[in-house]
């Protein structure tokens, strides 16, 4: 069972890290509403739609590097422990509007079970972006520079 969480957790690691994400968005789209965005709104859509998992001050869920009885890892931090930082914007927005699951389905990824749920009914495009760059700001400048980076290539 490990061998499967570990290699579970890999895939979706690495599926988001590439930054394939598929959505209507392209990155230079997605780029566009970043710099666009507004944190003190963001935060405020941060703390009514995300907190609720992802915790009030970003903390994630505790374990959240375990799959559960279900199969599905707990919501991770966007705090700099966490590995939000480690994925590029466009995979970080179609991620939260699509969901995990879907937007894992997109990239050829079958049954993956995901806690993430799509967010693109709840918040627009303006308003994701907006919780984005709330979340981004709370990083120190080493994590957002390599964050950029990998959103840039």
């Amino acid at each position: 069972m490990r061998d499967l969480k570990t290699t579970t957790t890999a895939i979706l690691l690495a599926t988001i890290w590439a930054g394939q994400a598929v959505s209507q968005q392209s990155p230079a789209d997605v780029a566009g509403l970043l710099a666009q965005a507004d944190v003190a709104a963001g935060q405020v859509l941060y703390a009514d739609n995300c907190a609720v998992c992802h915790g009030e001050n970003l903390e994630g869920q505790d374990n959240w590097q375990t799959q559960n009885e279900e199969g599905i890892l707990p919501a991770p931090p966007h705090n700099k422990t966490g590995h939000t930082w480690h994925h590029p914007d466009a995979a970080l927005f179609a991620y939260t509007k699509l969901g995990g699951a879907e937007f894992l389905k997109l990239q050829g990824i079958e049954n993956f079970k995901s806690g993430m749920t799509g967010f693109a009914e709840i918040i627009d495009d303006q308003g994701i972006a907006d919780v984005l760059a709330y979340i981004k700001s709370t990083w120190p400048e080493r994590e957002r520079q390599i964050q950029a980076n990998r959103s840039n290539q």
